[in-house]
């Protein structure tokens, strides 16, 4: 489909703040799903679209934080590997389950996760010795991983947490390393979308340059200021997620709230 300069001009300016964002917090697609969606495009193109130009921006967020030697390869290595099978299976299970029953237990493990991170001690910024082992981090990540391709929202959230509550790493560690992990599951989500031929290749590369530009940005200003930074976005971010989700009215929880108003 055809889409006017301006407009095309408008959402990679999207892109770049959503790969800024998305490098510190995760929650990007918060802003660039709508903002396609708003442009005409399909919700299904929109979601495939979305999936080409943010791993673009994961990725750079990537090469950011491994030039600085944030991210340790050898040790999430199969974690990723978990992360990309766990998300090409959940995108498979997709096409063939309605994913709607997920959308009413995502916001309640959202606003679990922010009273995590509310309530809970602050965050050390150095690695500490974790609760759990390699193998259970390599479970957790590819359940994970099923969820970011069957469903989404959240991940890079969800995936943070579990890496500072769970395995012991400090804040810019645990998010370095959730965008290593996200990227796999982004990549075995987009050839899904690929396959199926979901994706508008000249938009999703243009929002990408911009994608890829945002990343760099967010992931130094991550490695500058830390947890500072960090810990509020996200907080702010699943908490915008989780009235994103719960806007929707055909989402079950939405409806049980209103219906015990």
């Amino acid at each position: 489909m055809e889409l006017a300069t301006d407009t095309i001009a408008l959402l990679m300016a999207v892109a770049f703040v959503a790969g800024l964002i998305d490098a510190i917090a995760g929650g990007g697609g918060l802003l660039t799903i709508p903002a396609l969606m708003a442009a005409g495009i399909p919700p299904v193109n929109a979601i495939a679209t979305n999936k080409l130009q943010s791993s673009f921006g994961t990725a750079s967020a990537v090469v950011a934080f491994a030039r600085k030697g944030r991210i340790d390869f050898r040790r999430f290595l199969k974690p990723a590997l978990g992360a990309f099978v766990g998300s090409a299976l959940g995108a498979w299970t997709l096409q063939r389950l309605n994913p709607a029953f997920l959308s009413g237990l995502i916001p309640m493990l959202l606003i679990l996760m922010v009273v995590y991170f509310l309530l809970a001690p602050k965050a050390s910024e150095e690695d500490r010795q974790g609760r759990m082992g390699p193998i259970a981090l390599v479970a957790i990540v590819s359940a994970i991983g099923f969820y970011d391709g069957f469903f989404g929202p959240g991940t890079g959230s969800f995936l943070t947490t579990a890496l500072v509550a769970l395995f012991g790493l400090g804040l810019v560690s645990a998010t370095a390393h959730t965008k290593f992990l996200n990227l796999s599951s982004n990549i075995a989500a987009l050839i899904t979308l690929v396959i199926g031929g979901h994706v508008l290749w000249t938009v999703g590369l243009l929002m990408a340059v911009s994608s890829i530009a945002g990343g760099q940005v967010g992931a130094h200003l991550a490695m500058r200021v830390g947890g500072k930074v960090i810990r509020p976005l996200l907080v702010i971010m699943s908490l915008l997620l989780t009235m994103k989700l719960l806007s929707d009215p055909a989402n079950p929880l939405r409806a049980f709230v209103m219906a015990h108003a």
